[in-house]
C-alpha cells in the first residue's frame, strides 16, 4: 500500500525557515521522481518543486527559486523541502506526490502558516 506522510509544518514568522519531510512506503522509492505541491486557502493547488529519482536534478516554480530546496534520501525513503525566507503568501497546505503512469499518489499534507 502506497503511503506518503508529510511532517514538519507549523507556524513561522516571516523571514523564517522550515523543513518539511515526506516519508514514503509501499513502493520502490528510489525509482521515482518526487514532487511537492501546495494549496493556499481559496486557491488552486500549485507546483512547488520536483526532484529526479536519483536526486541529480531538481526543478522549482519561479516564485520558490532561491528560497526553497528539494532533496531526498533514498536510504530513508524520504523527500525534503527546505524553505527559507518565508513570506505570508507561502501559507498553504504542502503535499508531496509522485506519479506511476497515469496515477498520482498524494500525501495528506502538512500545514505551513507564515504570520507575525
Amino acid at each position: 500500500q502506497v503511503q506518503l506522510v508529510e511532517s514538519g509544518g507549523g507556524l513561522v514568522h516571516p523571514g523564517g525557515s522550515l523543513r518539511l519531510s515526506c516519508a514514503a512506503s509501499g513502493f520502490t522509492f528510489r525509482r521515482y521522481a518526487m514532487s511537492w505541491s501546495r494549496q493556499a486557502p481559496g486557491k488552486e493547488r500549485e507546483y512547488v518543486a520536483g526532484i529526479t529519482a536519483a536526486g541529480g536534478s531538481t526543478n522549482y516554480a519561479d516564485s520558490m527559486k532561491g528560497r526553497f530546496t528539494i532533496s531526498r534520501d533514498n536510504a530513508k525513503n524520504t523527500v525534503y523541502l527546505q524553505m527559507s525566507s518565508l513570506k505570508p503568501e507561502d501559507t498553504a497546505v504542502y503535499y508531496c506526490y509522485f506519479n506511476i503512469g497515469s496515477l498520482t499518489y498524494w500525501g495528506q499534507g502538512t500545514q505551513v502558516t507564515v504570520s507575525s
